[in-house]
């Protein structure tokens, strides 16, 4: 049996649909429900990520996505890390940590100062993740989503 390539790569064109695919898979997968910033962030990641400084990247298996991280450019000259997803076939061998690894990198290069997030008490295995990458948990901040309740940062 050969053992799956696992790659990590940046966005292009061809990875919309699975954008926008992977993260409304687990949005619904974990009881959420879409809402207004979803919708522009996963129908139009060009424009509202891209566009605006923002980077993308997908894990691939064999050439097929199975997850995805994005990183929106703030006003502050940090970046959010945004839309974090491995589908459930695809956990357990680090993508999720190699996606944040890319992360970080892409936003050291950019010279920001800080990685920001922003997401819920229920995903108890991403915020395990998350505290062991670095983040600390924050104060309550302004956010657009209602499933929001836990705010982290990570100082560069």
């Amino acid at each position: 049996m050969t053992t799956p390539e696992d790659r990590i790569v940046a966005y292009t064109p061809a990875h919309r649909d699975a954008w926008k695919r992977l993260n409304t898979d687990w949005l619904v997968a974990g009881g959420f429900t879409l809402e207004a910033k979803d919708h522009l962030t996963l129908d139009d990641p060009e424009g509202q990520i891209l566009a605006k400084g923002g980077r993308i990247f997908f894990a691939e298996r064999d050439g097929t996505p199975v997850g995805c991280c994005g990183l929106i450019a703030m006003g502050d000259g940090g970046y959010e890390v945004t839309k974090m997803t491995v589908r459930p076939e695809a956990r357990g061998g680090g993508l999720a940590l190699r996606l944040l690894e890319a992360c970080e990198a892409a936003a050291r290069d950019a010279g920001a100062h800080r990685l920001y997030l922003e997401t819920s008490s229920t995903l108890a295995p991403a915020l395990g993740l998350y505290a062991r990458f670095g983040f600390v948990i924050l104060s309550p901040q302004p956010t657009p989503y209602a499933r929001c309740d836990v705010w982290m940062e990570k100082r560069l």
